[in-house]
């Protein structure tokens, strides 16, 4: 193998150094918002899951409240740091984080992270300021620490019952539990819950707008707190939402799968919380599900009476989503890709 003079070596370096500078710098998406009554607001979305699309889907949201509504956006994804590209499968890094310094709103996509103590100290730092955050599908065990490590608090299995069950249980309002429909098989239609049909998020929303073919998640009744349903999940026999729900005890009693809550970590101010177990990016070809989030980002920061009564949730740009599934993500794609 032929050597490198002393010129050619550093030239060499060089290219290494700036190509690995020209990642970190690059390694998430801002999306500038236009305008719109979220002029103003800034929204950070954390994806980071193998299986259901997380970088997809956030990145189409952040462009819809952008676009439409006036929110400023930034996307973090998980990144290879060796590549710069994004990789679900990728645990242990999502730079980008810093943005929650000033952020109104996160929301958050991830399953089983195992982040950094630099990087995890910024979520920490966020909900101890009780800022409202929105979590979907995988976010109710979005975090996997080892036992005594600073951040064990927010394992999906915390036994400490101080804050049990961590950040799905405390401040989502629900960890993993199972599959309550057949996954993979059964798909999911909005039924708006009793009494909720007044609440803001749900303006425009009518029974069968929200479907998506992922499953219904199982979760513990009741929800904790001061949770309130919002959407059941009816499971249904196919993956279209013109398939008839199955009979039987899945919809006998039909799972939440939307609801607001509040919550506090260690103590400090309340913040608030929607939490939908539907999420995957095949979900958001569903105009209601959209609307849903949508919705819900206007009322977690303060903005429920400027919900429109059928808010603009157009897609924006191309949008073709890639079927759920483990390790099923487009490869080679850095987020300068996706502006």
């Amino acid at each position: 193998m032929p050597s490198l003079s002393g010129s050619g070596f550093l030239a060499a370096l060089a290219l290494v150094v700036t190509g690995a500078t020209s990642w970190a710098e690059d390694s998430w998406l801002d999306v500038p918002g236009g305008t719109g009554p979220g002029t103003g607001k800034r929204v950070v979305l954390v994806s980071g899951d193998e299986e259901y699309r997380s970088e997809e889907a956030l990145t189409q949201l952040a462009k819809i409240l952008a676009t439409r509504h006036g929110f400023e956006c930034r996307v973090v994804y998980s990144i290879d740091p060796d590549t710069g590209e994004i990789d679900p499968n990728e645990r242990t890094n999502i730079p980008g984080l810093e943005r929650l310094r000033d952020a109104d709103l996160m929301v958050i996509a991830t399953r089983f992270r195992t982040l950094p103590d630099e990087q995890m100290r910024e979520i920490d730092a966020y909900l101890r300021r009780g800022q409202p955050v929105i979590g979907l599908r995988t976010a109710t065990h979005g975090f996997d620490f080892p036992k005594g490590g600073g951040f064990t608090m927010y394992h999906w299995r915390n036994g400490d019952e101080a804050f049990k069950d961590g950040f799905g249980r405390q401040v989502l309002g629900e960890t993993w539990i199972s599959h309550h429909g057949n996954h993979g098989t059964e798909g999911t239609r909005g039924v708006v819950a009793h009494g909720a049909a007044g609440h803001p998020i749900l303006r425009g929303i009518a029974d069968g707008d929200v479907f998506g073919p992922t499953d219904v998640y199982g979760v513990r009744l009741p929800l904790p707190g001061d949770s309130q349903t919002l959407l059941l999940g009816q499971v249904l026999s196919g993956l279209t939402p013109d398939t008839p729900p199955v009979a039987g005890a899945k919809n006998d009693p039909p799972m939440p799968i939307a609801w607001t809550k509040s919550y506090r970590v260690a103590g400090g101010p309340s913040g608030r919380v929607f939490t939908t177990t539907m999420g995957a990016s095949q979900d958001m070809l569903s105009e209601g599900f959209r609307r849903l989030l949508v919705n819900a980002a206007y009322w977690a920061t303060g903005l429920e009476d400027r919900i429109p009564a059928q808010a603009d949730v157009a897609i924006v740009g191309t949008f073709t989503p890639s079927p759920f599934g483990n390790d099923g993500f487009r490869k080679g794609v850095r987020p300068a890709d996706l502006k």
